[in-house]
């Protein structure tokens, strides 16, 4: 008995001499995440996007000592602190129902990392498509060589939401007039957390309906912002139509694409357009009549070059009017004087009112309204036009006073 506890005490002297004279102890190298970006900052179910990620080996010596006593024996020991770095790869994370945020490769045989040193990794990040939305947690794992502990386990936070942009109609009227053009707009929203990019609004074609702009072109929207965008519509037919807009934009270099469609009446009114104010029934042969018409501007919007124009066999002046720029519901009256001296009594005549005007870039003319008088004898006539013999007369008394008043003038001089 006493025999086997020498062996025994034995033994243990020579396992603690062995230890106590080892020529070195290594030093594990603290390498770690040190930072990282994810671009998206916030996914779409089915995006992908890009991680960076910066390891960095966080030891701020580039060697390690280690000294060892025994008895009156000393050993010193050096060692480099770097880290030669195996493989660096990520750790999906799923919903639970089958889908995954995860990166789509990895990275093997990465080098050596010296103390204080860093390197820039990048990983491509896709989330499934119908992923539930929610918050995911995928793991960056470093494998080191030197290491005497387990790999280095950094998670990162994936924000998945389906939230959208969305094209709203904020001044679309349910009824608009199928002559000139009429201007509808449209909010567009961001519902996301993050801001979205290349954000552009094209309307699809439709018969009977003309767009004045092929595009609208908003480009970047914060989060939880909005614009307002405008179009100019030019309706060719009238009847119901649906107007149909895609809206695309992108969420990191995800293009995403919503259809949103708006009903309206385009009908037979009109919102530009002349209105016979003062016209008479007969007028006596070889009189002169006045005929008064009023034009008005129901659009929302002004508009300018506005030209009445008559038409007729009859002799009318001024053969146009000229209007000029008229603002939203505004009014404007314009006269017309008709000459009867070489018109057949008992016959009846007809003029034609139409309106020209421009709005924006384009031309537009209204449909004709229209008016008819029949030529009587002067003893008969209905609303009595003024003769022409008497307008003769109170012409000359005019030029009379006029000579009068510079004859006077001079005198005084």
């Amino acid at each position: 008995m006493r025999s086997k506890c020498l062996s025994v005490v034995i033994i243990f002297m020579f396992i603690a001499t062995f230890f106590l004279f080892l020529p070195s102890v290594s030093a594990d190298p603290a390498v770690m995440v040190y930072s990282y970006t994810l671009s998206p900052e916030v996914f779409m179910p089915g995006d992908s996007g890009v991680l960076n990620l910066v390891v960095k080996n966080a030891e701020t010596t580039s060697t390690y000592t280690s000294t060892s006593t025994s008895g009156t024996h000393t050993a010193t020991t050096t060692d480099t602190i770097g880290a030669t770095i195996k493989k660096i790869w990520i750790n999906s994370a799923n919903d639970g129902l089958g889908k995954y945020v995860k990166a789509s490769s990895y990275y093997e045989d990465v080098g050596y990392l010296g103390p204080t040193n860093s390197i820039a990794i990048e990983f491509e990040i896709a989330a499934d498509d119908n992923i539930t939305e929610g918050l995911y947690f995928p793991n960056v794992r470093i494998n080191v060589e030197e290491s005497n502990f387990e790999d280095v386990t950094y998670p990162f936070k994936v924000k998945v939401s389906n939230s959208t942009v969305n094209l709203i109609g904020a001044d679309i009227p349910s009824k608009i007039s199928v002559s000139g053009s009429t201007d509808i707009t449209l909010t567009v929203v961001n519902n996301r957390e993050a801001s979205v990019d290349a954000v552009t609004i094209i309307p699809e074609e439709i018969d009977g309906i003309d767009f004045v702009q092929d595009s609208v072109f908003v480009g970047e929207l914060d989060s939880y912002s909005s614009q307002d965008v405008t179009f100019s519509i030019i309706p060719t037919e009238t009847g119901f139509k649906n107007l149909s807009f895609n809206l695309s934009f992108r969420n990191g270099d995800n293009v995403h694409n919503e259809e949103t469609f708006f009903s309206i009446e385009v009908i037979e009114t009109l919102d530009v357009a002349p209105v016979l104010y003062s016209i008479p029934s007969t007028i006596g042969r070889g009189r002169a009549a006045r005929v008064r018409i009023e034009v008005y501007n129901a659009k929302t919007d002004s508009i300018s070059g506005v030209i009445v124009t008559p038409i007729s066999d009859v002799i009318i002046t001024p053969s146009q009017y000229f209007i000029g720029s008229m603002d939203a519901d505004d009014v404007f009256s314009a006269s017309f004087d008709i000459y009867t001296h070489n018109l057949d009594i008992g016959s009846e005549y007809t003029i034609d009112f139409k309106v020209s005007f421009k709005q924006g870039d384009e031309y537009y003319e209204t449909p004709s309204v229209s008016t008819s008088f029949e030529i009587v004898t002067p003893s008969t006539s209905g609303e009595g036009g003024v003769s022409l013999i008497t307008i003769s007369f109170f012409v000359v008394i005019a030029v009379a006073l006029f000579l009068l008043y510079k004859w006077r003038k001079r005198r005084s001089n």
